[in-house]
C-alpha cells in the first residue's frame, strides 16, 4: 500500500492568452485526451491517455472522442487517477499507471472528455507544462508548475497574464463539466475590469526582469 502523506500535489497554474513561439516552434508536443467519471466538489476521478509527439491542431472543432479514436495507436501511456479539491496550490492526487487500450476504451465509453496537447519548457528554475485546449475549451491556455513541495519564491514567466491556482473553473475536471468556451466572455470582462491577480500567500512573486 503506497504512503496516502505522499500521494498530493504541489502547483501554481496560470491563465495565458497564447505561448511564445520560442518555446514551442521546435518541439512536438504530447496529445492527452482525459475522461473525468466523478467531478462534482473538485473531487474528481480520471482517466487519461498519452500520445508523445503528437502534434494536433487544437481548434473549436476538434472532439475528444474522435481523436481518441484516430489516433489510440499512438498512446503510450495511460493512467487512472483520483484527485481530492485544491487548497492553496495542494491537492490530493493518487494514481497508478494502466493498460492504454483499456483507457481508450473506458473514454469512448463514459465519463466528460477534454481534449489538450503538452509542451514542456524550463523558465527560470523550474520546468513547465503548457496546455492548450481544444474542442469546447478553445481557446484556453494554461501554464502550471509543479515541485514536491509548495511552489514558493516563484518566477512567473511573462505569458502567465493572472494566477488560477485556486480557480476552480480551470481545473481540468472543472473545465470537463463546465466548458472554457460556455464562460470565456465573462471570465475575461471580469479580468479585464478587476486585473491580473496572484496569489501573495506563496512567498515572493518574482518576474522574469527580477530574475
Amino acid at each position: 500500500m503506497s504512503d496516502p502523506f505522499s500521494d498530493f500535489e504541489y502547483d501554481r497554474r496560470f491563465f495565458c492568452y497564447s505561448l511564445p513561439a520560442d518555446l514551442t516552434v521546435n518541439e512536438e508536443p504530447t496529445l492527452i485526451i482525459q475522461s473525468y467519471y466523478v467531478y462534482e466538489d473538485n473531487y474528481a476521478l480520471r482517466v487519461r491517455v498519452k500520445a508523445a509527439n503528437t502534434k494536433v491542431d487544437m481548434t473549436s472543432k476538434i472532439d475528444p472522442l474522435e481523436t481518441v479514436d484516430r489516433y489510440r495507436d499512438r498512446f503510450h501511456f495511460a493512467s487512472m487517477t483520483a484527485k481530492g479539491p485544491s487548497t492553496s496550490g495542494t491537492r490530493y492526487e493518487a494514481g497508478r499507471e494502466i493498460d492504454p487500450d483499456i483507457a481508450v476504451e473506458l473514454i469512448r465509453r463514459g465519463g466528460k472528455a477534454l481534449v489538450k496537447t503538452r509542451y514542456t519548457a524550463w523558465v527560470g528554475e523550474d520546468g513547465w507544462n503548457l496546455d492548450v485546449f481544444g474542442g469546447d475549451n478553445y481557446p484556453l491556455v494554461a501554464a502550471e508548475t509543479r515541485r514536491n513541495k509548495p511552489v514558493t519564491n516563484l518566477l512567473i514567466p511573462e505569458f502567465c497574464l493572472t494566477e488560477i491556482t485556486d480557480d476552480w473553473r480551470f481545473s481540468n475536471d472543472g473545465l470537463a463539466e463546465h466548458p472554457y468556451s460556455f464562460w470565456k466572455d465573462s471570465f475575461l470582462e471580469e479580468l479585464n475590469k478587476k486585473g491580473p491577480s496572484f496569489h501573495q500567500g506563496f512567498g515572493t512573486n518574482r518576474t522574469a526582469s527580477e530574475g
